[in-house]
This record gives C-alpha cells, sequence and structure tokens, in this order.
C-alpha cells in the first residue's frame, strides 16, 4: 500500500515538472526537435587568465603558465 501510494505521488511529481522541458524541445508546429546545447561561458576572464571547468582561474601564457591566480 504505502509502496504504490510513493510510486503515485513519484510519477506525479514528474508529471508536472516535464512539461517545461519537452516545451524546450519542441518546435512552433508542437514536433519533437533536438535540444539545443547550453552556450558555454567565455573561457578567458581577463587579460592572460583563464578560467578552467572547475571555476578556477589560471595564467594563460609566459613564464607563470598554468598557475593558480586570482580571477578578476
Amino acid at each position: 500500500m504505502i509502496r504504490t501510494s510513493l510510486f503515485a505521488l513519484a510519477s506525479l511529481a514528474l508529471l508536472t515538472g516535464t512539461p517545461g522541458l519537452a516545451a524546450s524541445c519542441k518546435d512552433a508546429k508542437g514536433k519533437f526537435v533536438k535540444c539545443p546545447t547550453a552556450v558555454a561561458a567565455p573561457a578567458v576572464v581577463a587579460a592572460g587568465v583563464t578560467k578552467d571547468a572547475k571555476g578556477k582561474c589560471h595564467i594563460a601564457s609566459g613564464p607563470k603558465k598554468g598557475q593558480f591566480t586570482k580571477c578578476k
């Protein structure tokens, strides 16, 4: 009994969140299309400093290339 009610509650929660996701992958006529990919943030923070995937800043070139630095 409890397992059935939990399953029903979980499926109801999934159904309420799905329309927002499905709407972005449909065209104007309502047909499914390939969803657009997320646009990556620019890697360059300041001149000579790059940000990696974890959000840490590194010196991009020169004798200190690859060392951590403060993000500006």
